[in-house]
Parts: C-alpha cells; structure tokens; sequence
C-alpha cells in the first residue's frame, strides 16, 4: 500500500489538531477564544540532520526538532530502511523493526566481543533482581534451561553415536 499520490486532506482525521480552537474533548464543552490561550507557538527552527533520519512514507519531511539516534547500520540498518517503505498501518512496516531489534541486538554483543568485552549476560537481563524478588521464577527458568540444555546435548550425542555405528 505504498501510494504517495493523495492528498494528505483527503483522509478523515488528518490535520485535526491544524485549529487550535477544535480541540478534541469529553465530555463536549462550549469552546470560546480564552479556552487555548497558550496551546500556540511557533514552529521552532528545522533542526539539521547530522545522521541518516529514517521518515515515514506518510509524513514529507522530518519533524522540526527529533533525536539524534544511532544511524542505522549493517543488517539491522538495510531491514530498517524496507520497513520504512511501507505504511505504518502495516505489518510491512512494524514487523520488520521488531526483527531489526534483535537483529541490532546481536550485532552489538558481536561488536561487544570484537572489542575484548565480555557482555554478563546475567545481570543485563535482570538476573539478580529475578532471584531476589522471583525465586520460585528463576528456579523454574534454570530447570527448564538445563532440561532443553540436556535434550540438545542428547541429541546431538545419539545423532554422533549413530554416525560412529555406520562406519
């Protein structure tokens, strides 16, 4: 669904905050000039990109003041920029950016090992505070870790000694 061939006004809702006199509320009041006194301003100055800023398809330029994140890079970086191709109405465009998530993640703990260091695992993923506050929790995590741990490692092992018995 990727038609940038409209007219933005043409869709219900679009600009709905443009009157700052009609602002959306519940229950319904009757609205006089005194009632938005200060909910204008001007548009601040357009901040300059010093990085790739990814934009939606829906929107034709960048907000006027927005982050400075990381620019998108290496795998995570190329699923990011086909996310933004589609509309943000859909799966096209939100599941590809949660894959990018774990995509980028992975890339950080190899570019963590690149640089000598060792991420610990454990306490970036809440460890200590799962043990103290959830022990019943994290006993039940560690059983089902070690059952899978030693399916995989059983396996394996019948698989190898399968191999062994063929020659």
């Amino acid at each position: 669904m990727e038609n940038k061939d409209f007219e933005r006004k043409d869709i219900i809702g679009w600009g709905i905050d443009a009157n700052p006199l009609d602002v959306p509320s519940y229950p319904m009041k009757l609205r006089n000039e005194n009632d938005n006194k200060g909910m204008t301003w001007e548009r601040p100055s357009q901040q300059l990109a010093q990085v790739e800023i990814l934009t939606s398809n829906e929107r034709p330029t960048i907000t006027a003041v927005f982050g400075t994140p990381n620019p998108p890079s290496g795998l995570s970086g190329k699923i990011r920029r086909y996310a933004f191709k589609f509309s943000e109405s859909s799966y096209g465009h939100w599941l590809p950016l949660l894959l990018a998530d774990r995509v980028n993640m992975i890339e950080g703990v190899v570019d963590d090992f690149k640089r000598g260091h060792f991420p610990n695992i454990f306490s970036e993923l809440g460890g200590k505070s799962e043990l103290k506050h959830n022990p019943k929790g994290f006993a039940r995590k560690v059983l089902v870790g070690l059952a899978i741990t030693a399916a995989i490692v059983m396996v394996c092992r019948r698989d190898n000694d399968d191999e062994d018995d063929e020659y």
